[in-house]
């Protein structure tokens, strides 16, 4: 089994990532995120996942070992299988697909490829009471950027509502957060919700 693997990265393409290691040469499959992040000719390490078939032998990659366990978590999940697994965390951050299971938002995790209405919601079912925050999301980061929706008042009255995490995230987007919880809400649903 392979913990992780450490080198430099010689192809960095659409479908996976060259590293070099100490001359040889494997080809690890990583989340678009992740991908994004990587240049060529750089050192790096990956923590590994080895799937292996009768007719291959995958490796999925992550620089994160956090991203690693939640990619397993997923893989638990009956119909989930690495690649839509990786396909999963390439729609966004660890932290953010952890709050969408975690809130229910079928829609946000819809938009990974292969992943239908059905398929969201087994995931959510089976892995919303085992999924938290990352550890590596600070208080900091709970008050601003992508995790200030797990603490806005205005977000959990939309919630409340019945609109789904990613709805009331993205109509409260467009609404100045120098208005009170209420007014917020207020024009959240004059104009953003549907």
């Amino acid at each position: 089994m392979i913990a992780y693997l450490e080198g430099i990265i010689k192809s960095n393409n659409s479908s996976n990532v060259i590293l070099d290691v100490n001359g040889v040469g494997y080809g690890i499959f990583v989340s678009t995120e992740d991908r994004s992040k990587l240049k060529s000719d750089t050192n790096h390490k990956f923590y590994i996942y080895e799937h292996i078939r009768e007719q291959s032998h995958d490796l999925f990659g992550f620089t994160v070992e956090g991203d690693k366990e939640f990619f397993e978590k997923l893989l638990g999940v009956n119909g989930v299988g690495p690649k839509m697994a990786l396909n999963m965390l390439s729609i966004g951050s660890t932290s953010e697909l952890r709050s969408a299971i975690a809130s229910g938002d079928v829609k946000f995790i819809q938009q990974a490829s292969g992943v239908g209405k059905k398929l969201a919601e087994r995931i959510i079912i089976e892995l919303k009471d085992k999924v938290g925050l990352a550890s590596d999301v600070t208080a900091g980061d709970m008050l601003s950027g992508d995790h200030a929706s797990i603490k806005d008042d205005a977000t959990s009255g939309l919630i409340a509502l019945g609109y789904s995490d990613y709805d009331a995230r993205s109509a409260l987007a467009k609404v100045s957060k120098d208005l009170s919880t209420e007014e917020r809400i207020k024009q959240a649903l004059k104009g953003n919700l549907k």
